[in-house]
């Protein structure tokens, strides 16, 4: 074996995407301030807080709640959460009979803009997998326990949807303004494993 391929064979992830970045830069082919532009849109730009207000919005506004329906990327282009991920924004209406939940069996792709990145169970190969095979019982062992009438319908992300969920309105929140309602929407409602409730 060569000394070259023994370094890569104990080189860790990082170490090799840092080799690869210094090539790529090297050869003019990462322009500068991109890499910096790109982890400031992730740790910043692209998280739930954004379809927390997607959701609220469509609660208090039946016009909004429509186009959202009907357009998902219009409607999320409206605040202005758009690009990579973000193109073909599908809002998947939950009823009181039926409970909408988001899964990618492929790899993790969903819905950068408005969910953020992924967490790292909707990574795991058993949860994707389970999930499609038995939506109700992968939901219980989260915490969501649904009454018995109710379908679970899961839906597969691909290139050309990605999705969140518009979760049914909680009881007891006819008072709450469109700020307070936000606190409402996690990650793991807008991804479907989890109801938003009134506390």
């Amino acid at each position: 074996m060569s000394t070259t391929e023994n370094k890569a064979s104990t080189s860790t992830p990082g170490e090799r995407a840092r080799a690869l970045f210094q090539v790529l830069k090297n050869k003019d082919l990462i322009p500068d301030g991109y890499i910096e532009q790109l982890t400031q849109l992730m740790e910043h730009g692209w998280s739930p807080d954004n379809g927390a207000r997607v959701v609220a919005k469509a609660w208090v506004d039946p016009q909004y709640r429509e186009l959202l329906l009907r357009d998902g990327t219009a409607a999320c282009a409206q605040f202005g959460y758009t690009g990579p991920q973000g193109e073909y924004i599908v809002a998947l209406e939950d009823t009181p009979k039926l409970k909408n939940v988001i899964v990618c069996s492929l790899c993790s792709c969903t819905n950068w803009p408005v969910l953020g990145l992924p967490p790292e169970w909707y990574k795991g190969f058993e949860f994707r997998a389970r999930l499609v095979r038995e939506g109700r019982t992968v939901l219980r062992e989260l915490g969501t326990e649904l009454p018995s009438d109710v379908v679970v319908k899961v839906w597969d992300t691909s290139a050309e949807s990605r999705y969140l969920v518009l979760p049914v309105r909680p009881e007891g929140s006819e008072h709450m303004s469109e700020q307070e309602l936000q606190k409402l929407v996690t990650k793991d409602v807008l991804i479907g494993v989890a109801l938003p409730c009134v506390r």
